[in-house]
Protein backbone atom coordinates (compact mmCIF):
# COMPACT_ATOMS: atom_id res chain seq x y z
CA UNK A 1 0.00 0.00 0.00
CA UNK A 2 1.30 3.45 -0.99
CA UNK A 3 1.98 5.45 1.85
CA UNK A 4 2.11 2.46 4.33
CA UNK A 5 5.16 3.12 5.99
CA UNK A 6 4.47 6.60 6.55
CA UNK A 7 0.84 6.06 8.29
CA UNK A 8 1.74 6.26 11.80
CA UNK A 9 3.10 3.12 14.14
CA UNK A 10 1.39 -0.37 14.44
CA UNK A 11 -0.81 0.51 17.84
CA UNK A 12 -2.64 3.81 15.66
CA UNK A 13 -3.19 1.22 12.34
CA UNK A 14 -4.79 -0.86 15.04
CA UNK A 15 -6.97 1.80 15.53
CA UNK A 16 -8.42 2.31 12.48
CA UNK A 17 -11.88 0.70 11.66
CA UNK A 18 -13.16 0.10 8.58
CA UNK A 19 -16.19 0.77 6.88
CA UNK A 20 -16.52 3.58 9.38
CA UNK A 21 -20.01 4.76 10.78
CA UNK A 22 -23.01 3.35 12.61
CA UNK A 23 -26.16 1.63 10.11
CA UNK A 24 -28.36 4.47 9.66
CA UNK A 25 -30.03 3.34 6.19
CA UNK A 26 -27.88 6.67 5.03
CA UNK A 27 -28.41 7.64 1.80
CA UNK A 28 -26.64 11.05 1.13
CA UNK A 29 -23.58 12.73 2.16
CA UNK A 30 -25.14 14.18 4.77
CA UNK A 31 -26.87 11.08 6.88
CA UNK A 32 -23.13 9.57 5.68
CA UNK A 33 -21.39 12.10 7.57
CA UNK A 34 -23.93 11.71 10.36
CA UNK A 35 -23.42 8.65 10.94
CA UNK A 36 -19.41 8.46 10.87
CA UNK A 37 -19.96 11.54 13.46
CA UNK A 38 -22.47 8.95 15.87
CA UNK A 39 -19.85 6.40 15.61
CA UNK A 40 -16.92 8.77 16.77
CA UNK A 41 -18.79 9.99 19.84
CA UNK A 42 -20.58 6.30 20.74
CA UNK A 43 -16.82 4.83 20.72
CA UNK A 44 -15.48 7.80 22.50
CA UNK A 45 -17.79 7.37 25.08
CA UNK A 46 -17.52 3.74 25.54
CA UNK A 47 -20.89 2.18 24.12
CA UNK A 48 -22.19 0.75 20.77
CA UNK A 49 -24.69 3.39 19.31
CA UNK A 50 -27.91 1.03 19.70
CA UNK A 51 -31.45 2.36 19.86
CA UNK A 52 -32.17 3.94 23.06
CA UNK A 53 -35.49 2.69 23.23
CA UNK A 54 -34.44 -1.00 23.71
CA UNK A 55 -31.47 0.88 26.68
CA UNK A 56 -32.05 -0.90 30.02
CA UNK A 57 -31.39 1.62 33.18
CA UNK A 58 -30.21 5.36 32.68
CA UNK A 59 -29.61 6.44 29.05
CA UNK A 60 -27.73 9.49 30.54
CA UNK A 61 -24.93 10.55 33.13
CA UNK A 62 -26.56 12.17 36.27
CA UNK A 63 -24.31 15.66 37.14
CA UNK A 64 -23.29 16.43 40.46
Amino acid sequence: MAGFDQAGSEAELDRLAAPIGLDLGATSPEETALSILAEVVAVRNGHEGGRLSTAAGRIHEVGA
